[in-house]
């Protein structure tokens, strides 16, 4: 490969969310430019959490959203790869040859797994979400990725696709890159109310397809400090999400700290940090709203590149399962058998 591959994506579970740009769509969209980048659609791993009829039925739905999202947030489609994880079931073949590389315990350590099935309402690990990271690594490996841009809760993750690769090449040959992280420079988001991370699941999320008005309503509706009662009360910035927005995509830094200054003082509402907060992350979304315009009026623009993306990606995987069979020797068990068998036949054609 002359040029490094990158490899990322998300779950269909719905429209993207500032949290998944701060997470992982701001690098995708500085790193795209510089690396062969391939975003899959990973509805695969979606059915660890979510697989009813209804969630499957919406994957579609879902996926265009997705992808529309990822365009409008700045991703040039000449040099993207899109593709939809279940239509391309070799991937399930390399995760069947992968998943005897790592042990049950070492996954068992992975932090954000029973985080997972906490928030999706599983009393017990499913079989599948104990191996999501296995699954996580045959993504990246498949396609040979050597650059994996990802938020926190999937850092972990990527560690175990690194020891997987080390773990293979040194038993069956040099086969696969060992993938590089790489961390967003804000790890995550707190939702819009201060409980935990913005999540679909939770409902605090500011989507990047929200229009001015739903995301003023949102950002008057957040949680701030439950202890100022009163606009002159001196108030906390720390913690605060109010002035966590503010501080990831406010520009105007002598703005920001100002209304930290005053807020700390008690010489500030919470309905004038809020206003400003609403303008600044309007004025952040305006060119993602134009964008997501343009390209929902290029009807078939998306499905096309799913398409595109998914029947080139099949062939590269295609290409990956046939060097891990071969190095692993298993395309020579049954070389050998089928040759026997050749020969016995041929020995007792000629015996009659």
């Amino acid at each position: 490969m002359s040029v490094a591959r990158m490899l990322t994506g998300d779950r269909p579970t719905g429209r993207l969310h500032l949290g998944h740009y701060v997470g992982s769509i701001a690098n995708r969209v500085r790193l795209h430019q510089r690396y062969e980048s391939f975003f899959i659609i990973a509805d695969l791993h979606m059915l660890t959490t979510r697989n009813t009829r209804e969630d499957i039925e919406r994957v579609a739905g879902n996926a265009r959203e997705m992808v529309t999202d990822v365009l409008a947030a700045g991703v040039d489609p000449a040099r993207a790869t899109f593709y939809l994880q279940s239509a391309i079931p070799e991937v399930g073949d390399l995760n069947t040859l992968l998943q005897n590389l790592v042990t049950v315990p070492r996954l068992e350590r992975v932090p954000s797994l029973k985080d997972m099935a906490r928030d999706s309402g599983k009393e017990e690990m499913p079989y599948g979400l104990l191996g999501y990271p296995v699954l996580q690594a045959a993504d990246i490996l498949c396609v040979k990725g050597q650059v994996v841009p990802v938020g926190r809760d999937n850092a972990a993750h990527v560690e175990v696709t690194r020891e997987i690769a080390r773990r293979f090449n040194n038993l069956y040959g040099p086969v696969f890159p060992i993938p590089e992280l790489i961390q967003a420079d804000t790890p995550s988001l707190v939702g819009t109310d201060g409980a935990a991370k913005m999540s679909k699941s939770r409902g605090n999320t500011i989507l990047l397809s929200d229009d001015a008005a739903t995301v003023r309503r949102k950002v008057m509706g957040m949680y701030t400090d439950p202890n100022r009662v009163r606009a002159d009360v001196p108030g906390r910035v720390e913690g605060n999400p109010v002035f966590a927005y503010h501080d990831v995509f406010n520009p105007d830094r002598a703005q920001v700290e100002d209304l930290k200054e005053r807020y700390r003082g008690g010489r500030v509402g919470d309905v004038e940090v809020k206003e400003k907060l609403a303008v600044a992350l309007n004025r952040f979304l305006d060119p993602i709203r134009e964008r997501r315009a343009r390209i929902e009026d290029d009807r078939g623009l998306v499905d096309q590149l799913i398409v595109e993306g998914t029947e080139r990606t099949r062939r590269e995987v295609r290409q990956t399962v046939t060097e891990v069979r071969r190095a692993m020797g298993l395309t020579s068990a049954y070389t050998q058998v089928r040759r026997r068998a050749e020969r016995a036949g041929r020995a007792v054609a000629g015996s009659r």
